[in-house]
């Protein structure tokens, strides 16, 4: 057998939802290979599979068939234990609804997750406090979500999901919440980042966001389709 050469190799990847009595398809066989570096943008109608993809790439959510390859790891086989080991080392998550928590500053926002990873006090403030330097957000650092404008809080959302230096960044709908102009500054701060580097995929139902990407897949009923062939 080959020995899978790309960052993320998925082959044949399958998740099935049971609603009373019907069988929802939400991923049923998908291929798909992404490499290192890229801004893959995942589009498609609601229900399509595009974030239930993102979830168990992201190691929210696991397979009922097929494999997901990251970095050399079959993380479908993964114990809950090692998923959650994943998930804090390897991915760094960015949500609509930016997900902060409301009791909390920008800066313990960012802090919060370094908790988990063990890093000591005095280096996760240190942390925090560059990463949100690094998104324009220098002077913000006491101020909670509620004291933030959309734009900001999704800046700390980022800078929450880029602090424990993930592998993988994947965004569902990390402009949907936001104005036109705020969308379009988030995007121009997502592109910068992955040409430092960073490995990305976006769900979206904006066609505006797979301007940014290196690349776009389309989906619909659990499946990727040609491009454009998927109605937004």
């Amino acid at each position: 057998m080959t020995e899978q050469t790309s960052f993320i190799t998925i082959q044949g990847l399958k998740r099935h939802f049971t609603l009373g009595e019907t069988v929802v398809r939400a991923l049923d066989g998908v291929d798909l290979t992404i490499e290192q570096g890229e801004l893959l943008c995942l589009m498609g109608p609601s229900g399509s599979g595009k974030t239930t993809l993102l979830n168990v790439v992201g190691g929210l959510d696991k397979p009922d068939g097929g494999r997901v390859v990251v970095d050399g790891r079959n993380i479908s086989t993964f114990d809950q234990n090692t998923l959650a080991a994943y998930r804090r080392k390897q991915v760094g998550l960015i949500f609509q609804s930016f997900n902060l928590i409301p009791t909390m500053t920008a800066l313990q926002n960012v802090q919060f997750p370094m908790i988990f990873a063990g890093v000591p006090p005095a280096r996760r403030r240190e942390q925090a406090l560059e990463m949100l330097d690094q998104l324009g957000l220098g002077d913000r650092t006491e101020h909670k979500p509620t004291e933030l404008s959309g734009g900001q809080q999704q800046r700390v959302a980022i800078a929450r999901a880029l602090v424990n230096h993930p592998k993988i960044l994947l965004g569902d709908e990390p402009t949907g919440n936001l104005d036109s102009k705020t969308g379009e500054d988030i995007m121009n701060l997502l592109q910068e980042l992955n040409q430092q580097g960073q490995t990305m995929v976006l769900v979206s139902h904006d066609p505006r966001v797979s301007e940014y990407a290196t690349r776009t897949i389309h989906m619909l009923d659990g499946l990727i389709v040609p491009n454009g062939a998927a109605p937004l």
